[in-house]
């Protein structure tokens, strides 16, 4: 063990580009004007760093409020990031744990519920606490269950169909702004719908500004009293600074007006237009600056996932050395038991630089990597996208805002006062500090005006996401009549609305949605004359997927039945990217599966006039594109992971979220075993095919 890790060690000195061998300066040269100074009102505000005294926790007045009112009622708590809302969750759950109640603790993310889990383990006991995600499904008759909001809602489409009782007494949703959220947002208030009004609901948020309208909505619905527990006040104060060009610190605001100095350059900014240009951002002088005051660790958001790479890449070495914290041990002993990650292009970097890089296009294991390595104290910054704002736990003494616009998936428009609550309140660790920091370091396209009216700004209003689907309306009419389906939607947050006329031109619209839907699948027997599911429609709606009827069409033309489990892997996996991406591959791998292509036309050829009868009714479809079908036909037929990245334009995270979703998207075939038992021990193999390091 001694002589591997010697040998990895010199591994690394051997990789490090001449640069990192450099000590960082904070000394630059004479025909540089960048100084790190700072105001003197900085200087005040920079006055209240330190670590906060150890104290016996005391819980604040919000979480005892909470925490009576959820014995009697439903509650939703909005309050800041940090401010303890999983105390709450974990002390109401233990309540009904003592009292020989079931608790569903309902997330976002999967590794959200995978940390939860763990957390809640340790708290309650490991036998009292199970998961259920996509793909994890363990201790499942645990009294504690952690999982996806997906999974939540799946169970109450079978609980109304079999009109059993859903088998639980709490249901926490953690992040319950996803409520608003474009894509998610409906499954979150499906489940408010659909859940029992015995089952008591705890929301927990830091950013619902109109707690009180979704309070009176859920009691309309429910028909049972819902208790607002508000706190404004952040256990870790919050200052925010501004870094000049020069390297100065200033305070960013004045009471709420703009600090002069931040005013001036505002000005200059404004009179400069389309001529305004800040050069790249020096990232060695940003971190020493932050270094200088004592304002590290910092999570600083960048727009992409190259922008973030890119400034990795421009950074020099650390003072502190990888061997003289046993930080090279700690990366050592990761990678031994994550051998994949031994040639990620970012691990020299991130122990030279101690700086790690965090998005989506990264691997999950090398994700757990940074969180952990932060968490642990171990690193001075990470460069990442907004996907740590969305429920990682992950707080920085000091957070960095550089743009105040975002890229939505097709233009970049304008942060939103949510997104930018969401970034900043990761600055400032409970228990570590007093006070959390925000600095804006203004960039090509940093909107002085915009990010002082986001600071004062409380976060935009929860509006529905509601949106009717094929595979919404099978499970519901599983259940229900049509006349049953509409009353379920007139529930919808949508339609809670005081104005009449409002109210009357959105019920229309949604019910006019959902019969459009109704007819197509009553043309394509899925259900009859009635509204009622065929024996079709009864298997068809435990395909709970993006597009059910595409994959059911499959399934009833014989296209899957033929198929050995590398070849269904492979055939279903293009039906899995919700997003168009152009994506290349290879000519070696476009060798190795060209025989694949034929298979893929003819399917395509199957499926096309469905497609245009679909379209004809106008119903939108993504592109379905083939490199999903080579990739997973390669890694299923046990490739190595260097090799199937290698032979792909795309990044490693994006891979293997493809890969995860494909095996999404084979359990649901899985289910099928009475219906469709050969098909359904297809997948099944299949699965095991897929499921291997690194993507788990």
């Amino acid at each position: 063990m001694a002589n591997q890790q010697m040998k990895t060690r010199q591994n690394f000195q051997r990789k490090l580009p001449p640069k990192l061998l450099k000590k960082h300066s904070t000394q630059h040269n004479k025909d540089n004007i960048f100084h790190s100074s700072a105001h003197a009102e900085a200087k005040a505000l920079l006055s209240t760093i330190g670590k906060p005294e150890p104290s016996a926790f005391r819980p604040d007045p919000f979480q005892l409020k909470a925490l009576e009112n959820i014995l009697v009622k439903d509650v939703l708590v909005s309050a800041p990031t940090g401010s303890g809302k999983t105390w709450i969750a974990l002390e109401a759950t233990r309540d009904f744990l003592s009292r020989g109640l079931r608790t569903w603790y309902a997330t976002p993310l999967k590794a959200l519920s995978n940390a939860k889990l763990l957390e809640f383990g340790l708290e309650l006991g490991l036998d009292k606490v199970g998961i259920l995600t996509g793909d994890r499904k363990e201790n499942y008759d645990a009294p504690v269950i952690v999982g996806t909001t997906e999974i939540l809602r799946n169970q109450l489409y079978d609980s109304m169909e079999t009109g059993n009782d859903v088998g639980v007494d709490l249901v926490i949703l953690d992040e319950a702004h996803y409520l608003g959220d474009p894509d998610r947002g409906v499954v979150w208030e499906e489940v408010l719908i659909y859940l029992p009004p015995r089952v008591r609901v705890l929301l927990l948020s830091a950013t619902i500004s109109n707690a009180d309208e979704i309070a009176n909505w859920l009691e309309n619905i429910r028909k049972s009293p819902c208790s607002v527990v508000l706190s404004v006040e952040r256990t870790v104060p919050l200052n925010a600074l501004f870094l000049m060009p020069s390297g100065e610190l200033t305070p960013f605001l004045r009471g709420r007006k703009l600090f002069p100095q931040v005013a001036e350059f505002a000005r200059n900014q404004k009179k400069q237009k389309r001529r305004f240009d800040i050069k790249h951002h020096d990232f060695n002088q940003i971190l020493g600056v932050l270094r200088d005051f004592d304002l590290l660790p910092t999570i600083i958001f960048m727009k992409s996932r190259s922008e973030c790479d890119k400034a990795l890449a421009s950074l020099t070495q650390a003072p502190m050395l990888p061997h003289e914290d046993g930080f090279d041990v700690e990366i050592e002993a990761y990678l031994e038991k994550n051998p994949e990650l031994q040639t990620q292009r970012q691990i020299q970097r991130l122990m030279m630089c101690r700086v790690g890089v965090h998005h989506a296009g990264h691997l999950p294991a090398w994700r757990l990597l940074v969180e952990q390595m932060m968490l642990a104290g171990k690193l001075e910054a990470i460069f990442s996208t907004s996907t740590v704002a969305a429920g990682v736990n992950f707080p920085a003494r000091t957070v960095v805002i550089l743009n105040t616009d975002r890229f939505d998936g097709r233009s970049f428009v304008d942060m939103t006062a949510t997104e930018f609550h969401q970034m900043t309140g990761r600055a400032g660790r409970r228990g570590k500090d007093k006070a959390g920091f925000i600095v804006m370091a203004p960039g090509k396209f940093f909107d002085v005006a915009l990010a002082q009216e986001l600071l004062l700004s409380r976060p935009e209003p929860l509006r529905s996401r509601i949106a009717i689907n094929f595979s919404m309306v099978l499970n519901l009419l599983l259940s229900h009549d049509p006349a049953g389906v509409i009353k379920l939607l007139e529930l919808s947050l949508l339609t809670h609305t005081p104005n009449e006329t409002r109210a009357r031109k959105i019920r229309a619209k949604l019910l006019d949605h959902f019969f459009r839907h109704l007819k197509l699948l009553e043309e394509l027997d899925y259900i009859d004359e009635n509204g009622s599911p065929t024996i079709d429609g009864k298997w068809a709606a435990k395909l709970r997927l993006d597009h059910p009827l595409l994959i059911a069409e499959l399934i009833r033309s014989g296209e899957f039945s033929r198929l050995d489990p590398i070849s269904l892997a492979a055939m279903i996996s293009p039906f899995v990217i919700d997003k168009d991406r152009e994506i290349h591959i290879s000519k070696e791998l476009w060798v190795d599966t060209r025989h694949l292509w034929k298979r893929f036309r003819g399917m395509m050829q199957r499926l096309k006039p469905l497609i245009n009868f679909m379209i004809e009714r106008g119903f939108d479809f993504p592109t379905i594109s083939f490199w999903p079908c080579a990739a997973t036909f390669l890694w299923a037929s046990q490739a190595q992971w260097d090799d199937l990245s290698e032979n792909l334009s795309a990044d490693e995270g994006d891979i293997a979220m493809m890969l995860l979703r494909t095996a999404d998207h084979l359990r649901q075939l899985e289910g099928l075993e009475d219906e469709q038992p050969q098909l359904s021990q297809t997948a099944r193999r299949a699965i095991s095919f897929i499921m291997r390091p690194p993507i788990i």
